[in-house]
């Protein structure tokens, strides 16, 4: 059975009709991931309890859309008894003794935990190339990256060797590497999915979501992974609809915005050919596309670095070698130990944000730095709001350009954060969403980005559900998996 064809639910009809166990699915899944990894790097542990957990739903039967079916986790999600690193070495044997409330919904659904996928360190970077674990590549080419942060789960949809990944999304790190590897990915509403037991970056601004070659599939996985949750003050008690089963591709009536400052002067050409097709497929569909206009938008770059590297500077506070984790050898002292641990478990690229944010919030730079980027952040917010006021959604690309070349900015940090200029506005205002594959630039997947109301997943899911349906992408097989060039 080739998974790369495959979708939650035809895997759940299978195992409905016992044409395969849950058992061997969980074997096929893993046998495919250990044979891929020298090649692809998506994968920094192999869960070896899935077969004996699919076990179990064989035992107990198939009771709902996910029981039995295998879903990669990002490796900064934790999860009891399987070894979560957040790609780094200061927690390079950190065993979990609890799992994060998305991992104990998925359990429950009888979902099948595959491993933890490879990211960038802490979920800080944009390609995967700062990962302890060396780095993923991108299924279309072996010499680009996938994205990141989430690049492990993005490339590991796109190999087939699941169905279905986690990710986590602060500035971007679901959609962008979504619309790299040509697959769809949705970041929902900050408070839509619980952030009890992710390993926190940015508190503000992470928000747990999924990723899958369909957008049906991660309809099925975010209506189990959302909701309240009362370890998670943050977390909102609206009501989870079944986002599968309202799916719809009827855009009559819809109102798109296209923000002109999404038209970036350094965008690739064809990214904006293949936006602006899919924009004229939505007016023929029946939806109203017009321009607006998000003036702070030109500050979001800065804003975003600002107050999410202030609050990594605080949540990594807690990695001092004392408790669990990275210790350093042959310190006299507890600054020793504290200082070497840190500056030998942390790669450049966290080292480079904690030191931003210590600095953006010590008291000669608070009222310049943090307190102003905050300021702006609330201007953009209600920029954002007074637009949807009007449209139902905010459509434009997800990345300026197609995949980029292993290497070829990791030693810029500036050029690598300006990947995430598109994507961040999602992140400031907690607002759903998705990147969805809207064709190729130069072999490469390219996608559009389409941004909702707060608490509006649906609306997200069921445009990119349109548009999926008129250019059936997930049909497409990566160029570097079918041995071209």
């Amino acid at each position: 059975m080739d998974i790369k064809k495959e979708t939650i639910a035809s895997l759940h009809e299978k195992l409905v009709n016992k044409d395969i166990t849950a058992e061997q699915l969980a074997a096929q899944t893993l046998d495919n991931i250990k044979a891929n990894e020298k090649q692809l790097n998506t994968f920094i542990t192999v869960n070896d309890k899935a077969i004996e957990d699919a076990k179990k739903v064989d035992a107990e039967g198939i009771n709902g859309p996910l029981a039995g079916i295998p879903i990669g986790i990002k490796d900064n999600i934790v999860t009891n008894g399987i070894k979560t690193t957040a790609a780094s070495k200061i927690l390079y044997n950190f065993m979990p003794v609890y799992s994060a409330t998305v991992m104990e919904k998925l359990a429950a659904a009888g979902a099948i935990d595959a491993g933890k996928t490879n990211l960038d360190e802490f979920a800080m970077g944009s390609s995967t190339e700062t990962s302890f674990y060396g780095t993923s590549v991108n299924p279309w080419d072996f010499s680009r990256v996938p994205g990141g942060s989430s690049g492990g789960s993005a490339a590991a949809v796109a190999a087939g060797e699941v169905v279905a990944a986690l990710g986590t999304d602060t500035g971007g790190s679901i959609r962008q590497p979504a619309a790299f590897n040509g697959i769809f990915g949705i970041k929902p509403t900050y408070g839509r999915v619980s952030r009890w037991g992710v390993i926190a970056f940015a508190s503000s601004l992470d928000q747990v979501g999924v990723m899958s070659k369909r957008v049906e599939d991660s309809a099925t996985v975010l209506s189990v992974i959302a909701g309240h949750d009362a370890h998670d003050s943050t977390s909102s008690e609206k009501e989870v609809p079944d986002y599968r089963a309202n799916l719809s591709k009827d855009m009559h009536g819809v109102k798109i915005a296209v923000p002109k400052e999404f038209w970036h002067e350094g965008t690739h050409p064809d990214v904006l050919d293949n936006v602006n097709k899919a924009l004229d497929a939505y007016k023929k569909m029946g939806a109203t596309v017009e321009e607006v206009s998000l003036p702070t938008l030109k500050h979001a770059v800065e804003v975003y670095y600002v107050l999410a590297s202030s609050e990594a500077s605080s949540n990594l506070q807690r990695y001092d070698g004392v408790r669990y984790g990275y210790r350093a050898k042959d310190v006299k002292n507890i600054k020793d130990l504290f200082v070497n641990s840190r500056s030998e478990g942390f790669g450049d690229e966290v080292k480079r944000r904690i030191m931003l944010g210590t600095f953006a919030l010590s008291a000669g730079a608070y009222d310049a730095y943090f307190k102003k980027a905050a300021e702006v952040r609330t201007i953009f917010i209600n920029e954002m709001n007074d637009v949807l006021k009007d449209y139902d959604l905010i459509m434009g690309p997800s990345t300026t350009t197609p995949a980029f070349k292993i290497g070829e900015k990791v030693d810029d940090p500036l050029a690598m954060y300006m990947n995430d200029i598109l994507t961040i506005p999602a992140n400031l205002a907690g607002l759903p969403a998705a990147s969805v594959p809207a064709g190729l630039a130069d072999g490469l997947p390219v996608g559009l980005q389409i941004i909702g109301k707060p608490f509006a997943e649906q609306s997200v899911f069921n445009a990119a559900y349109a548009l999926q349906e008129e250019n059936k992408f997930y049909e497409q097989i990566p160029t570097a998996l079918r041995g071209e060039d």
